[in-house]
């Protein structure tokens, strides 16, 4: 299994897609390359909120995405829940999701083990599902106290 693939509801409330979307988002997130494929798992118009920093549209997100790795060299994301909030279906809906982070810092550091958690509400555009909010809870103390 791999790393980006996290535990599922055994009831089936959680779509497949829905899932797999996120192992192929979290692999995105970790590849600092691949800022514009990022910004498409959000809505043109999404909303992206990293801890106190809030934006908006596809621009605004860019921006933020790119600052992301200013001090990070590497990051791995390790989705270990998906949580269903209220009926999803293969149109989308609402999830709140947890897991791991290892970072590697451009000063040579490395931050392991840092938890997570996100809100994500999910659309159905053009066929694909993609972001209309994303918001991710982290606790900024988190790394600098796990910085070895």
């Amino acid at each position: 299994m791999s790393q980006y693939t996290a535990s599922l509801p055994s009831d089936g409330t959680v779509p497949k897609e829905i899932a797999s979307f996120f192992s192929n988002f979290y692999q995105i997130s970790d590849t600092e390359s691949t800022h514009e494929d990022y910004a498409d798992a959000l809505t043109p118009k999404g909303v992206l909120t990293m801890g106190s920093k809030r934006v908006t549209g596809r621009d605004d997100i860019l921006a933020l995405r790119k600052a992301m790795w200013e001090k990070v060299s590497s990051r791995s994301h390790y989705p270990l829940k998906i949580f269903p909030f209220a009926p999803l279906s293969e149109e989308g809906g609402e999830v709140m999701l947890y897991g791991t982070v290892d970072y590697g810092l451009r000063d040579g550091k490395k931050a392991e083990g840092i938890e997570w958690a996100a809100r994500a509400k999910l659309v159905r555009v053009e066929g694909r599902l993609r972001m209309s909010e994303y918001q991710v809870y982290l606790d900024p103390g988190a790394m600098a106290a796990k910085a070895k």
